[in-house]
């Protein structure tokens, strides 16, 4: 998961006040419902130690949400009586909360505010495609892309001549297949999507899934359909919910081959606090894995000003020259050391058979990176 768009809450200091409440209920008295809950977390907030202001801030953005139609929820991320960041969120919370805490407590939005692709879906036959931008429930043209016309069918004729048209329609549905290739490429990157969505009879998508470039073939799906139909909400949903499941235990499998040294003598991932916090102080992580419910994740690290000073204990901090810390939670501050050095971060509980899989020690383990 990219989470370039937490850097607004690495840009000022805490303490933050985090917020995540749901919007999944909609009744007669939702309005009402939702004033309450907004009364409720101020005051959880301010019985935590938070401020005034800051606690007002939160009830204020609450209070607008009663009539909101979201259908999931949404998180709060507020200090010095600001709300700062209010990101959506694509699946409801379990229930309502509110921390207050020397960083924003962002580790939630691994599960709430998830991987959800934007998708390209290209409606492929012999003769091109069309492609569709869909976002949520929502779906929008996006272009087309017109191969060769003819010849496109094949004969059951084996003559000579026959066998000579049967190599023309194979060519002309190499070319066809590269020129609706190209396209897609060209549609993922003015989109900046996610996932790309083949649907067509099996060699039509086949041929344009080994054409594309090879750094879109892990976005890509292939949909069980036929030319010509046109892909439910439903079918986008599974396609995403199977994406990020595969990138998932790719991520995993890749994490527990790297563990032992290469040929230099160094291993390309770790695990274990310890071991996470030196990588993130040596800005070595290249991706951090976390499994939400892992034991490790609210274990308590020393954390400074700059999101590279954290240590196990208080003391390091102190050696390494940081006169002001304080306690945190572990997941929070390597979420906040992996979005200051641009390395993703991925939940590993959408990984099959979790339970069977071998899991990083503790619940977060990352991919390094020496150069």
């Amino acid at each position: 998961m990219d989470l370039a768009f937490l850097h607004p809450l690495y840009e000022h200091p805490g303490p933050w006040a985090s917020v995540y409440v749901s919007t999944s209920r909609h009744t007669e008295d939702t309005a009402h419902e939702r004033h309450l809950t907004a009364v409720a977390l101020s005051r959880e907030l301010s019985g935590q130690g938070a401020d005034e202001e800051t606690c007002q801030a939160v009830r204020e953005a609450l209070e607008e949400l009663k009539h909101s139609p979201e259908p999931h929820g949404r998180a709060l991320f507020a200090r010095a009586g600001k709300v700062v960041l209010d990101p959506p969120l694509t699946r409801a919370p379990d229930g309502d909360r509110a921390v207050w805490a020397p960083l924003p407590h962002t580790a939630p939005l691994l599960e709430l505010a998830g991987e959800d692709p934007v998708c390209v879906v290209a409606y492929i036959d012999r003769k091109g495609a069309d492609f569709e931008l869909r976002a949520g429930l929502g779906r929008q043209d996006a272009g087309s892309v017109t191969g060769r016309q003819y010849p496109v069918h094949r004969t059951s004729s084996a003559d000579w001549s026959e066998r000579h048209f049967q190599l023309r329609v194979e060519n002309t549905w190499e070319h066809n297949a590269a020129e609706i290739a190209d396209a897609l490429a060209v549609c993922q990157e003015e989109a900046h999507a996610d996932l790309l969505v083949l649907v067509g009879d099996d060699r039509e998508r086949r041929a344009v899934h080994d054409r594309l470039p090879k750094r879109l073939r892990d976005l890509v799906v292939e949909a069980p359909h036929g030319a010509g139909s046109r892909l439910l909400d439903e079918d986008v949903e599974q396609a995403r919910v199977e994406h990020v499941r595969q990138r998932a235990e790719r991520e995993l499998e890749r994490f527990l081959a790297s563990r032992e040294p290469g040929e230099d003598g160094r291993a390309r991932a770790v695990e274990g606090v310890p071991a996470l916090v030196e990588a993130a102080r040596e800005h070595r992580i290249e991706e951090l894995l976390m499994r939400p419910d892992g034991p490790d994740a609210h274990r308590e690290v020393w954390i400074g000003e700059e999101p590279d000073q954290l240590a196990v204990r208080r003391t390091d901090l102190k050696i390494l020259g940081e006169q002001h810390s304080w306690a945190a939670r572990a997941d929070d501050a390597l979420i906040r050391s992996a979005v200051a050095t641009g390395a993703p971060v991925l939940s590993v509980t959408p990984a099959p058979a979790a339970e069977e899989m071998e899991m990083p020690v503790g619940g977060m383990g990352a991919l390094l990176r020496w150069k």
